[in-house]
């Protein structure tokens, strides 16, 4: 059985490592955010009267208008503005980010070899950058 060496400490300062690790924390702040601001907004839109818990949470956390279509919502319209369209796009990059990165946290504690990290950061990255971009699509043509 071959034996793994363990991983060095961390540096002090500003790195890489203590850069993701913030973006990590503020991420999950943002995403926070998103879903006060998504959840208070349908509210002010009149989905107090015509929407369900379920269809509320599924509209906070990717506000897409194909969500509210199946509602008793009368006036999709406003709920199709660039506004939303932007928070979308906002969820789907800290969620995605988010996510990946803290998968890839997991997986680098079992990996010992440098290249086997490295190479494991560029698939992670790859596969963010093809979530994202089909994301993007889906949201912008809806």
């Amino acid at each position: 059985m071959m034996k793994t060496k363990p991983r060095t400490a961390p540096q002090r300062g500003f790195h890489f490592d203590y850069l993701m690790w913030l973006f990590t924390r503020l991420s999950a702040l943002a995403m926070y955010l998103l879903v006060i601001v998504g959840v208070t907004a349908a509210l002010l839109m009149s989905a107090r009267q015509n929407m369900t818990v379920a269809d509320l949470m599924r509209w906070a956390f990717m506000p897409n208008p194909n969500h509210v279509a199946s509602t008793n919502i009368p006036d999709l319209e406003v709920w199709k503005s660039i506004f939303w369209n932007v928070m979308a796009l906002l969820m789907l990059f800290f969620a995605g980010a988010h996510g990946l990165h803290g998968l890839l946290n997991v997986l680098e504690d079992y990996i010992s070899r440098t290249w086997v990290r490295n190479l494991l950061r560029i698939l992670v990255l790859l596969i963010w950058l093809s979530m994202t971009l089909i994301g993007i699509s889906v949201i912008v043509t809806s």
